[in-house]
């Protein structure tokens, strides 16, 4: 990779990073168990993966590298999930690692508007529509 597309490629993990803070910020303040560094963690990783299998091996088939970071990101996120009397907790907090990672994968791959806009809906469903959300179903982290 040239020097110029490489420094092309850091401000992309630093924006990554940045908008996983975003989403990450509010796991943190609701204390759940994959807080602001996780996510900052998983966006940035899967915007490298994203960059590096677009740009490193050129002529390759990418999808793979894509696709395995989609299932990748969701045994993880599986990993917060808990059963606590038969029934699951932490699946916002899941579903949260697994979104930040699509935002890391859209930034990897040159689409920074749509990786902030991703960010920003994410945002809005974590910490607007909570308020409105009802605090007592199944599986609810809010």
């Amino acid at each position: 990779m040239s020097l110029e597309l490489q420094t092309q490629a850091a401000f992309a993990l630093v924006w990554a990073a940045f908008l996983s803070m975003v989403i990450g910020l509010d796991r943190e303040r609701g204390d759940q168990p994959a807080g602001l560094r996780t996510h900052m963690l998983v966006g940035l990783g899967a915007c490298l993966f994203t960059m590096l299998s677009i740009h490193a091996f050129p002529g390759d088939d990418t999808s793979r590298v894509a696709s395995n970071i989609v299932v990748g990101v969701g045994f993880l996120g599986a990993g917060t999930i808990i059963q606590r009397g038969g029934q699951p907790h932490h699946l916002t907090t899941a579903a949260s690692i697994w979104a930040t990672a699509a935002v890391g994968m859209a930034v990897g791959a040159g689409a920074w508007f749509l990786g902030l806009i991703a960010a920003v809906l994410v945002w809005i469903i974590l910490a607007v529509i909570r308020r409105y959300s009802k605090g007592d179903t199944i599986g609810d982290d809010s």
